[in-house]
């Protein structure tokens, strides 16, 4: 181990200004900010291979910071952090329990910290600086986010290797038939009747909402319960318009089903010019951010002036840290569209996170959920919020 990650562990109290000063000095001298113990021990014992994990000087604060800091360490702690920072710091590597440093403070009873928000903020700093490159055409690669590139092709990754696989309805749930992947859970009730009761706020005798992506048809039921005068519905794949074929959805007189991808679809609309909603709600699989920018466009061009706009908010819900980095650049993107997101905490069903048998992630593929707290987003335009 370094002297750089020894200070990072504070041998001594009290945390004093000397320790920004050392900090510096190190990182002024060549040390990497993202220099890790694992790359340390294999310098000092002529080891070649790559480190699978990587512990970080953001990793050692993290875990060794005092709790019982008074101001002016609290202070220090801060600064070495920003110093971090300033020398290109990664806030989201995994260290060897393969957690972040704002996994990190979870553990320790820490996310109320200023430093556990300094690191979320850094991650929404990244994602913007990311974005901004790929704008040039620049090959870059977003730290701790490299997907194998078989995974890549996955359905769970790609939407047309979604939209070519068998899906199956099975106890309750909706996932790959070959892969197990899960689609959509029964787990899910709540959020969904938070959803239908968000863009139906209105409730007007004349109510004309819009969700994309049925799935289990969890909220269109409970929309259809909401008597809205039309009420759309788009569905790109196969086996779940046969599902809807089935279940009397083409049937219904107020229901307008939309067959294809939302891109494709929510052109035409656009198109035509007569179509504007009360509500807007989209939840579908295998789909990114990017993808959800792509959204905005046509969200902002169907709403009308006092509608609402919400989405199944499990961007990033697998870690908590990047849930709530997410959290805060969905509020930023949709502020640069005229329209202010709030979000409403609901906690999610216990569960969840029980293991072994009694899981509801027995026999599916990967669990996609594993923060306590679901935040809910309403989104309306700026002016009738």
């Amino acid at each position: 181990m370094s002297q750089l990650h020894d200070l990072c562990k504070f041998p001594t109290r009290p945390i004093t200004v000397e320790y920004v000063s050392q900090l510096r000095s190190y990182l002024s001298s060549g040390v990497p900010a993202t220099y890790t113990v694992e790359e340390a021990y294999n310098y000092e014992n002529r080891v070649e291979t790559e480190p699978a994990t990587a512990t970080t000087p953001l990793h050692l604060i993290c875990t060794h910071v005092p709790t019982d800091l008074d101001e002016g360490e609290t202070a220090v702690v801060d600064e070495m952090c920003d110093v971090l920072f300033e020398y290109g710091a990664g806030w989201s590597f995994t260290d060897v329990n393969n957690e972040t440093p704002g996994c990190v403070l979870i553990r320790r009873g820490l996310k109320d910290w200023a430093l556990y928000e300094k690191l979320v903020d850094a991650g929404v700093r990244a994602e913007l600086l990311l974005r901004k490159v790929s704008e040039y055409d620049v090959e870059f690669v977003e730290e701790g986010e490299v997907v194998a590139s078989e995974e890549a092709a996955a359905p769970s990754h790609n939407q047309q290797a979604f939209l070519e696989s068998k899906l199956e309805y099975v106890d309750d749930a909706l996932v790959t038939k070959e892969r197990k992947d899960g689609v959509m859970m029964s787990w899910e009730s709540d959020i969904m009747q938070l959803a239908a009761d968000s863009i139906t706020v209105n409730g007007s005798d004349d109510l004309c909402i819009l969700n994309i992506g049925f799935g289990m048809g969890i909220i269109d039921t409970m929309l259809q319960q909401k008597n809205p005068r039309k009420h759309y519905i788009c569905e790109a794949h196969p086996d779940v318009l046969a599902k809807m074929k089935q279940d009397g959805w083409f049937e219904k007189a107020n229901v307008v089903v939309l067959s294809g991808r939302w891109q494709d679809e929510l052109d035409k609309l656009l198109s035509q010019g007569t179509v504007f909603f009360d509500g807007i709600y989209y939840d579908t699989f295998s789909e990114h951010y990017s993808d959800m920018l792509e959204l905005f466009d046509y969200v902002v061009g169907l709403l009308k002036p006092d509608g609402v706009f919400s989405f199944f908010n499990g961007l990033g819900a697998d870690r908590q840290v990047i849930y709530e980095v997410y959290k805060k650049l969905v509020q930023i993107d949709l502020e640069n569209y005229g329209l202010r997101c709030r979000f409403k905490e609901m906690r999610v069903p216990p569960e969840l996170f029980k293991k072994g048998g009694e899981s509801i992630w027995d026999d599916i593929k990967r669990s996609y959920w594993s923060c306590p707290i679901y935040y809910h987003p309403e989104a309306t335009f700026m002016d009738f919020s």
